[in-house]
């Protein structure tokens, strides 16, 4: 009997934390398009690929260039001067590679400058939200447009305005690119 009356007030104290916990999602993107400081960064940072990118791709075409030529002359070319050519175009190409690495592979420079700009925004926000779920007293709040998946999210749970609100702007009007 004891187990009984045990059990039945263990189930229902299980059951009453589990419904006295608060969640609550934010829309991520929602909140960065109304932080113009994000907005800038990500053009900066859009300018700089592309341009890194402009180099990469004429590294590349300078390289099938040289190669073209390789091929139309090959025939002409003596056994030396074929490996020295050769090994001109595999240089560049270990070249192109190693610069396309340094700029955009992982850890590269513009993985850094994202970094730099962007880490400084990502931890206001999350200072943010870490504030309206104290003040608000929310067990969770989920990022709508992270990896997790919501099914079914209640508009009135949504405290992505309240988070723009913590970080000093104004909700319902953000930056466009």
């Amino acid at each position: 009997m004891k187990r009984v009356i045990l059990g039945t007030l263990l189930l229902f104290l299980i059951s009453f934390t589990a419904s006295a916990q608060r969640f609550a999602y934010v829309d991520s993107d929602y909140i960065l398009k109304h932080i113009p400081e994000y907005t800038s960064s990500q053009k900066q940072l859009d300018a700089l690929s592309a341009q890194w990118q402009k180099d990469v791709d004429s590294r590349f075409a300078d390289i099938e260039r040289l190669f073209k030529a390789y091929q139309a002359d090959q025939v002409l070319l003596t056994e030396d001067m074929r490996k020295r050519r050769e090994s001109e175009i595999i240089e560049k190409e270990n070249a192109a590679k190693e610069f396309q690495r340094l700029k955009f592979g992982f850890e590269g420079e513009l993985f850094q400058v994202r970094t730099r700009l962007i880490k400084p925004i990502q931890d206001r926000v999350a200072k943010a939200i870490q504030a309206v779920a104290d003040a608000q007293q929310l067990d969770m709040i989920f990022d709508k447009n992270s990896e997790i998946t919501l099914l079914y999210a209640s508009p009135r749970l949504d405290k992505s305005n309240d988070v723009v609100t913590r970080l000093g702007y104004k909700p319902g009007t953000f930056v466009t690119n």
